[in-house]
């Protein structure tokens, strides 16, 4: 990964932004030697926010089954009939 200080990022971002462009290597930004930020392409952001809403997707459905609240294949056709049509 790439570290850069916001120092340099302030005087050079149309470089950085085109080598993280190019490169798809998301950048950290530090601030007074600490970690302060990182610069990712949207792509990569985007796709990061899928898989996120993915993952919680699948931490609810394994929540709800773990504490009983799943439908049989019966009720589960009832309740979503209204979709079905």
């Amino acid at each position: 990964m790439k570290v850069e200080l916001v120092t340099n990022l302030k005087r050079q971002a149309t470089k950085i932004l085109a080598d993280l462009h190019s490169s798809k290597e998301p950048v950290l930004i530090t601030e007074h030697g600490q970690p302060s930020a990182y610069l990712v392409d949207v792509q990569d952001y985007e796709l990061m926010q899928r898989r996120l809403a993915l993952l919680d997707g699948l931490s609810r459905g394994e929540r709800a089954a773990m504490e009983g609240r799943t439908l049989n294949q019966t009720e589960a056709r009832e309740k979503m009939a209204k979709w079905l049509k």
